[in-house]
């Protein structure tokens, strides 16, 4: 790829979702006029007028929200978010413009089109999302970074831009600390030193650059990176310290003319936990209610097709440390836990977990069952009684629990989830320190919404079957 020739593609996709939202806007005023033709209904020549600037309104605001905003291509939470404020906040206007002039606008124009604008604008946006990521899966529309900073942050970037492509970054160069300049990192070459930074990207076409966490890199040293990187308008990505702790928590203030990084505790008790609490448990019981036939006959098919129950229970641990049965269905022989000890040397993860592709344990039906994760549904029931969330870290074994270190029984200062930033980042494929890196993440992190997110991401993995073993 030349030099920023991610932003050929970038200026392309952009006029793509401008006509798209143009096209959404056009096509949900035409409906809404066609139905009130239908039954009848006089539209005054006004209201047209208000369709056709409909064409200008409505990009306009959606740029007033940042819905065009390069940062926002492929990520849905903050493109998204952005769409919606700006078609909100066009409603608002047109509604106060309204009754600040006396104009007569049709409440359909406010209560119809602009909220079917939203929604259909929301779609379209969602499905340029998944054809923009099934783009970069191979390799299409892709930014070339340089890391800077230690060998082991450098190669801990490059693993995760290679197993998640569609954030649309790649690392083509790294810049080392003096006196540690390996040949290359993970398969990507060492270009020089922090002070060869600008050079490098001149070299190899960049853009971006990506500094991690690195005492050497002060703030003075960072600021003139900064300056050698303005004439080219290479962007410039720092990495805080505090590694896993996200957008919501963090603020910067000034403080006698400095600017701070203000850091939020995480809220783990109160209101957000009574109605995360509430959530978990409705949905739950609800699931359980919707799934009771399917479940059934599940049950039935693990009975007919090997010796032992139907259900297996097992000893989990969970918040603060308290112990509970959990409830799975049974996809292993009955006598899996005395062949465990068997099987040690065969283990294929690291850490202290224990798992092996092809288990010779594990039943027929009960590879079906944990290729589609279905043999977690028995988990409902530990979430209406309150021992489990449906979003949170996996729940540990006690004899993991007990080979935690410090910062790993963090997990347990939150309920264990059936689902959680592990079922959606990999699920078995991770190792041991990514696993514990997104739990801990989700841990520092964790909302209603992250929850919601994190469902509807889900229900995808899941029906893939990927990572699954």
């Amino acid at each position: 790829m030349p030099r920023h020739a991610s932003s050929i593609w970038t200026r392309a996709y952009l006029r793509l979702l401008l006509l798209g939202d143009v096209a959404c806007a056009v096509v949900c005023c035409a409906f809404v006029f066609g139905v009130r033709l239908g039954f009848g209904a006089y539209i005054p020549a006004e209201e047209f007028a208000l369709g056709v600037g409909l064409l200008v309104a409505w990009p306009l605001a959606l740029m007033l929200g940042g819905a065009y905003r390069q940062r926002a291509h492929g990520e849905g939470t903050d493109e998204f978010r952005a769409v919606f404020n700006g078609g909100v906040g066009l409603m608002a206007a047109v509604a106060i413009g309204a009754y600040a002039t006396q104009t007569a606008v049709a409440r359909s124009f406010v209560m119809a089109t602009l909220p079917l604008a939203i929604m259909a604008t929301l779609f379209f946006r969602y499905r340029m999302r998944k054809r923009l990521h099934s783009r970069r899966a191979v390799g299409d529309y892709m930014r070339h970074v340089v890391a800077v900073g230690h060998r082991e942050a450098v190669i801990d970037l490059v693993v995760t831009f290679r197993r998640q492509p569609h954030h649309g970054m790649v690392v083509v160069g790294a810049c080392l600390p003096p006196g540690a300049m390996d040949a290359d990192l993970e398969g990507t070459p060492v270009l020089g030193s922090f002070s060869d930074v600008a050079d490098v990207v001149a070299k190899v076409g960049a853009d971006a650059v990506a500094v991690l966490a690195c005492p050497e890199l002060d703030g003075t040293t960072l600021r003139r990176m900064a300056w050698s990187l303005e004439t080219a308008r290479t962007d410039l990505f720092v990495a805080p310290a505090l590694m896993e702790v996200a957008g919501p928590r963090i603020s910067i203030r000034p403080v006698a003319g400095m600017p701070l990084l203000h850091l939020e505790h995480p809220e783990f008790g109160g209101a957000r936990r009574v109605v995360k609490n509430a959530f978990d448990r409705v949905v739950a019981a609800l699931a359980v209610l919707l799934l009771s036939i399917p479940l059934l006959g599940i049950a039935l098919a693990i009975r007919l097709t090997s010796p032992g129950p139907a259900l297996f229970r097992q000893t989990r641990v969970g918040r603060d440390g308290t112990t509970f049965q959990v409830l799975k269905f049974r996809t292993m022989v009955v006598n899996a836990e005395q062949l465990k000890d068997t099987l040690l040397d065969e283990n294929e993860f690291d850490g202290v977990l224990f798992k092996i592709r092809n288990d010779p344990r594990i039943t027929r039906v009960g590879a079906f069952l944990r290729r589609y994760s279905i043999d977690e549904l028995p988990q409902l029931l530990n979430v209406v009684a309150g021992d489990m969330s449906l979003v949170g870290p996996r729940p540990p074994l006690p004899e993991e629990v007990a080979r935690y270190g410090i910062d790993v029984r963090r997990r347990l200062v939150v309920k264990p989830g059936m689902t959680g930033l592990w079922q959606v980042s990999g699920r078995s494929d991770l190792t041991w320190e990514e696993s514990v890196r997104l739990d801990l993440r989700y841990v520092e992190n964790w909302s209603l919404i992250l929850d919601l997110q994190i469902l509807w991401k889900t229900w995808s993995v899941v029906t893939r079957g990927e990572g699954a073993y």
